[in-house]
């Protein structure tokens, strides 16, 4: 679960990002908050691991409220002003996103935080299991996906099938297009509709991987790949 705080002195600004949180699993609203201020003290009483900061509030500027923070969650700046992008990333925000951005691009800074190692946010450093995950859209709602839990893709047409160690995802992407999108080093193309989990693969003969009870060709223009996978 992803605790999270918005900083932002406009309600809009809010229902907006509470909106489109309130779509992806696992993330925990802990409060609104309508400046800096009132931020400062939300965090001295409940530590979170996700900060929506806009920068352009009364009282504290959202950079310099960062610069009080002793120990830093993730954020992802949510403003209308560009030119301060540039002191965002130097004080490492995980993204930043410029209003009036869209739900794909909100998930998009979303995604790097699910995908970054955790900081020393105190709830975060608690979960010693969280792993490496991914928002997917499936049949109009949205799935977070562990990356270790791939065993491999298979590609349908437009769509592409995730095989996992639970159930079976398909979505709306061709496989080149997944593959770029889940930038996950395990998976290795060894067939034009098929990539594997290298770390899931139980045995390789002929041109055949076996994954558990699966069976997934190896194609030929695609037999390098494999044979880089086993060197």
């Amino acid at each position: 679960m992803i605790k999270y705080l918005i900083v932002d002195d406009e309600h809009i600004a809010h229902d907006i990002i509470k909106g489109y949180c309130d779509l992806l699993p696992h993330l925990e609203l802990v409060k609104n908050c309508y400046d800096a201020v009132e931020a400062l003290e939300c965090l001295r009483q409940q530590p979170v691991d996700l900060i929506f900061l806009d920068l352009n509030m009364p009282k504290l500027k959202g950079f310099e409220f960062l610069r009080t923070l002793p120990v830093r969650p993730k954020v992802i700046v949510t403003t209308a002003y560009r030119e301060y992008a540039l002191e965002g990333f130097e004080l490492n925000v995980v993204d930043y996103l410029l209003k009036p951005f869209s739900f794909e691009r909100f998930l998009k800074a979303l995604n790097k935080v699910v995908n970054t190692t955790p900081t020393a946010s105190p709830t975060l450093a608690s979960e010693t299991t969280v792993e490496n995950s991914v928002f997917l859209r499936s049949n109009k709602k949205y799935l977070q996906v562990t990356l270790s839990d791939i065993l491999y893709l298979e590609a349908s047409g437009n769509y592409t099938k995730i095989i996992t160690t639970e159930n079976t995802i398909s979505v709306r992407q061709k496989i080149s297009e997944l593959l770029a999108t889940l930038q996950f080093d395990q998976l290795v193309q060894v067939h034009k509709s098929f990539a594997v989990a290298k770390n899931r693969i139980n045995s390789i003969e002929g041109n055949r991987i076996f994954i558990q009870e699966f069976v997934i060709p190896i194609g030929k223009i695609y037999k390098l790949n494999v044979d880089r996978m086993l060197e």
